[in-house]
């Protein structure tokens, strides 16, 4: 196998690009109620709620095309992180007064994000380095 069949088809720059604001609105909405509620009351949930379901779009547009099992399981991981933010939005609404839900979603996805952002770059080096 060489390098693009472990790859694959790389997907279109506006989905990555797409996927970058999301996550950063995600990281926006988080951290704003942290600053308090006096300037910035309750957006912050609609800024995290859209950074989440922007995030599971790009994540649903950009599918893994390489032949790599590994590789194709890590990716579909990395949708279902985009799953835990978007339920994290869901408590942000259904339970207003509660904290502890939509950050342990949160949590959750961003724990699944680093994983995969450290393993997707081992197995494709591992599996390059197997083919040589």
């Amino acid at each position: 196998m060489n390098r693009k069949d472990i790859l694959g088809e790389q997907p279109a720059k506006i989905w990555l690009i797409l996927a970058t604001i999301g996550m950063l609105l995600i990281v926006v909405g988080t951290l704003l109620p942290l600053f308090g509620n006096y300037f910035y009351g309750s957006v912050y949930k609609y800024i995290y709620s859209a950074g989440a379901v922007l995030l599971l779009v790009c994540r649903l547009f950009t599918k893994y095309t390489g032949k790599h099992e590994r590789l194709r399981r890590l990716y579909r991981l990395e949708s279902w992180s985009a799953i835990f933010f978007c339920v994290a939005a869901f408590f942000m609404f259904y339970e207003p007064n509660a904290a502890r839900d939509w950050l342990a979603f949160t949590l959750a996805g961003g724990a699944v994000m680093v994983y995969t952002s450290i393993m997707i770059p081992l197995t494709v080096k591992r599996a390059a380095n197997d083919n040589d």
